[in-house]
């Protein structure tokens, strides 16, 4: 199958129009109608209709889409494998700041000749972001998708890595003399997190940790951004918040602000690394290799159910620290 004409085809459902289809590929519009043409002769069904306005796909059309999609990333990720100045490596994160970030910034420090390219596509359900990596948009995103068995066939989740959370309180707050906290301390106190979005993997971690632990979760409002946050704890004797150790905040000096470790058990966030299932670009390799060997975490901790679900490893899912199974 000729995948110059499934280049063409791909791009023209894309765009709706053969012309700008053929302008992207730098080809005539007689070119891409005549792969196009081909491409439905071999498969002997239509996959487009003409409109006035372009072309739309058929049902056969929408049919062949994805797996089309998928043939022309999976050409461009082994021609770039191979290829001299290949293109960076380009990852999703939740945010810059975030630990996802963090340790990606640590392991480019280690090996600054990497291309590396971060990006944050700032949507709540990790659908999407799964989509993302399905379509070739991002090579990999650190996302959890905590009902794995619905992940879409060309797409797996590796267990990245665990990180444990702290209790951020302000100077006033009747917590903030501790050295630590155990999560039975933590109960009755108030504890703000804004903006918990729906189907997203962390309302789900934190409607878990209210179960299992009796706490205080407050998701009232929206989410103003983490300096409206960090003044709200400054000033307050009562509000507190949680946030990953390995997290970045900086806010003024005369905040004081203090960062509790939550043990006994220890709480942690499960992270996962989604990425294609098949030629994923060569990058990953090392970074996998990377994640698993960060530190373990003190015993004992505490994870939500998904990470030691059954369905998680039938996944396709590794875990960070299992050193016996391949990185992929």
């Amino acid at each position: 199958m000729d995948t110059e004409a499934l280049r063409s085809f791909v791009r023209a459902a894309g765009l709706g129009q053969l012309r700008r289809a053929a302008d992207e590929l730098g080809v005539t519009q007689q070119a891409v109608s005549k792969r196009i043409a081909a491409l439905e002769r071999e498969l002997g069904v239509r996959l487009f209709t003409r409109t006035a306005r372009g072309v739309e796909l058929t049902l056969d059309g929408q049919a062949f889409l994805p797996h089309a999609r998928s043939i022309v990333v999976g050409v461009e990720r082994a021609v770039a494998a191979v290829g001299p100045g290949s293109r960076a490596l380009r990852i999703d994160v939740l945010g810059l700041r975030s630990a996802q970030a963090v340790v990606l910034h640590e392991y480019w420090r280690s090996h600054p000749e990497t291309g590396l390219d971060v990006v944050t596509l700032r949507v709540d359900d990790p659908r999407v972001a799964v989509a993302a990596v399905e379509a070739g948009d991002i090579d990999a995103s650190f996302r959890t998708v905590t009902a794995p068995g619905t992940l879409p066939p060309g797409v797996r989740m590796v267990r990245a890595f665990d990180s444990p959370l702290e209790l951020l309180v302000g100077p006033r707050h009747p917590l903030a003399s501790a050295r630590s906290l155990t999560p039975l301390q933590l109960r009755k106190h108030r504890i703000w997190v804004p903006g918990i979005a729906p189907r997203s993997e962390w309302a789900e971690f934190y409607d878990q940790l209210v179960t299992q632990f009796d706490l205080r979760i407050d998701a009232a409002g929206p989410h103003f951004g983490d300096e409206v946050l960090l003044d709200t704890l400054a000033d307050s004797a009562d509000v507190a918040t949680l946030v990953g150790a390995r997290d970045r905040y900086i806010w003024p000096t005369g905040h004081d602000l203090r960062r509790i470790p939550v043990v006994n058990p220890t709480l942690a966030y499960p992270l996962s690394l989604v990425l294609p299932r098949t030629n994923p670009h060569p990058g990953l390799r090392r970074i996998i290799t990377h994640l698993r060997g960060l530190p373990r975490l003190p015993e004992p901790v505490w994870l939500p159910s998904w990470a030691s679900a059954p369905a998680y490893a039938d996944a396709g899912c590794d875990s960070a620290h299992d050193r016996d199974r391949d990185s992929g």
